[in-house]
């Protein structure tokens, strides 16, 4: 029989504009999936594994987040749901619950669940659920699991309420909410479903941070101390407003801003991308000519590790980190404010006071050549890329990444796999390709609060779902690839999908990484070969593909690779490992020594 408390947590979730639910099958969950199934305003999948059925609802809610920053609506930002059945379905749950709190992605993760009386007593599909993924969400609720008194329907509406609140208040994120069920599972076929329409809601208004006329003063004033100022951006949305002002900041004052390929800001003019080329082995004197007296930092994590390394390094004495978030990473050991505040409104207070002050005073130069100093390194290190030699005999990843990068159609959204390929990405960079507003630059997305291999396709696919009028395109290893072969298992192939496999039948990272590069038990067990393709995969779930091993063939496959089709196309890449590593050593070989020669002549 139909119980309306559950029913009206659908209700619930469709009001807060909760207004998408990935289910996985279950029978003691049945109740909750008619419930959001049959709700008008509630789009729903079914994804049989739970463990990339969270990662699709992650790329969903990505999805959701990224529409959100480019606009300036303060209406509440859709949020996407999960719902599975009893036991170990829910721990499936764990590894994108991880990536979306540390990515501070909101998510409502339903787990219908035994009664409680039931856990350790040898019944079926019984674990320990309630506050099952501990310190990896924002939040753990349990509804009651009776119904009938008037004081639990209203737990239960408070409960869901509170949660979807949490959820949305900065720092965003997942919140759990377990709840018990009983048996009898599914209504009759008589019975019909009824929505409460006034079901209560609990509302949450946000409040955007302001500067009192002292603080900010103070703030000017520090500003003004600094002579070499370096602005550095972590992983974050496409932000076109954001992009202007920093456009505006870094040219007419001269600072130069540093961008890893997923912080969405390499669309700026003259922006430092190839810092993971020319940050390595640098003398003492590149140092000091590169250290800034005042770093300024917002965005998430960032990829490159010469850049960290070089931070590290420096020692300088102040670094302002902006973040709206309570927790604030002290990534460089030496964070000295924190500056609570969005970025975008930050850094246009900031410029409009500096450009009123210099209109009166008139504009500063930079005497010390600091902008220049980086600009230089990062324009000999473009010039070496891009006229790098080819491999003379073999196709090789640095080769293909440094192609494909060029040919990313405009406003495409790109999402890079972990391990390797996002860290070619990183070192190529992201080129305009000829957009012309930042509106039009490729945006790029990687799973990098946790990092790890294990949702890449299935995060990629739920993009794929919630923007079917971008051209998605996933650049992946093969062991990524193969590890989430599942997300491809369900009935929602997007044709809007585009994979680009590299495929060196290894885990190709543990030939870069020092010390698992010298191990006689490399090829084993660290690299862990393969010998599957992509071939019966793509003839299995219907796609399209295409098989490349030399790099002409490369270039003559790109030219409908990206155009519209009725299904989606795997473009697999055949290169060798051992190749790779030893090509990419001897980039880095050849580039310092280019650079050895540029500075003594």
């Amino acid at each position: 029989m139909l119980i309306q408390p559950l029913l009206n947590i659908a209700e619930i979730c469709a009001q807060k504009e909760v207004n998408t639910v990935v289910l996985s099958p279950g029978s003691r969950c049945a109740h909750l999936t008619l419930a959001f199934v049959r709700h008008t305003d509630i789009q729903t999948y079914t994804i049989p594994d739970e463990r990339s059925a969270a990662f699709i609802a992650l790329g969903m809610a990505q999805q959701e987040a990224s529409h959100q920053a480019k606009e300036t609506t303060t209406s509440p930002l859709p949020l996407t749901a999960l719902l599975c059945t009893s036991g170990t379905a829910a721990l499936n749950y764990s590894p994108a619950i991880a990536e979306a709190f540390f990515q501070n992605i909101p998510l409502i993760v339903f787990t219908a669940d035994r009664p409680p009386e039931w856990v350790n007593q040898q019944d079926g599909q019984t674990i320990h659920q309630q506050a099952v993924f501990q310190k990896h969400i924002k939040g753990s609720y349990q509804t009651p699991v009776d119904f009938s008194h008037p004081d639990a329907q209203w737990h239960i509406t408070r409960v869901v309420n509170e949660a979807i609140n949490l959820a949305r208040q900065k720092p965003c994120g997942p919140v759990h909410i377990n709840v018990p069920i009983r048996e009898p599972f599914y209504p009759s076929q008589e019975e019909k479903v009824v929505f409460d329409k006034h079901v209560k809601l609990i509302e949450f208004v946000d409040h955007q941070p302001h500067w009192d006329a002292e603080t900010w003063q103070q703030i000017l004033n520090e500003w003004d101390d600094f002579e070499k100022k370096l602005i550095v951006v972590g992983q974050d949305y496409l932000q076109p407003d954001l992009l202007k002002v920093l456009t505006n900041l870094s040219q007419d004052y001269q600072i130069p801003i540093v961008t890893d390929i997923i912080s969405n800001a390499q669309g700026l003019p003259n922006s430092i991308r190839y810092q993971d080329t020319f940050l390595t082995n640098l003398s003492e004197e590149e140092v000091e000519s590169l250290r800034p007296d005042l770093l300024l930092t917002f965005g998430k994590s960032l990829i490159s590790k010469p850049l960290k390394l070089f931070l590290r390094k420096c020692q300088f004495t102040h670094h302002w980190h902006i973040e709206r978030n309570s927790q604030v990473p002290d990534t460089f050991q030496l964070l000295s404010k924190v500056i609570h505040s969005e970025a975008t409104p930050f850094f246009e207070k900031l410029f409009e006071d500096l450009d009123f002050r210099n209109l009166l005073e008139g504009e500063q130069e930079d005497e010390s050549g600091y902008y220049a100093t980086w600009q230089k390194q990062n324009q000999q290190a473009e010039q070496f890329i891009g006229s790098y030699p080819q491999h003379p005999t073999k196709l090789t990843e640095w080769e293909v990444i440094r192609e494909v990068m060029q040919v990313l159609p405009n406003s495409s959204l790109s999402h890079l796999a972990n391990s390797m390929t996002v860290r070619y990405a990183n070192l190529f960079g992201l080129p305009t390709n000829g957009a012309t507003r930042f509106q039009e630059m490729v945006e790029v997305f990687a799973n990098r609060g946790t990092s790890g291999i294990d949702g890449s396709n299935s995060t990629a696919f739920g993009a794929a779902l919630r923007s079917p009028d971008k051209l998605v395109i996933l650049i992946t290893g093969d062991l990524a690839f193969f590890y989430d072969r599942n997300a491809f298992w369900n009935n929602y192939l997007p044709s809007n999908l585009r994979i680009i496999l590299l495929n060196n039948h290894a885990g190709g990272i543990f030939r870069i990484i020092p010390g698992s590069r010298d191990q006689p038990e490399l090829e084993e067990y660290f690299e862990t070969h393969q010998a599957l393709t992509a071939h019966h995969l793509a003839q299995e779930f219907g796609f399209e593909y295409h098989l490349v091993q030399e790099l002409n063939d490369l270039k003559i496959v790109f030219n409908d690779f990206f155009e519209k089709s009725l299904t989606p196309k795997i473009l697999e890449i055949e290169t060798d490992s051992k190749t790779n590593a030893e090509f990419l050593d001897k980039f880095k070989a050849d580039f310092y020594t280019f650079r050895s020669k540029r500075n003594l002549g």
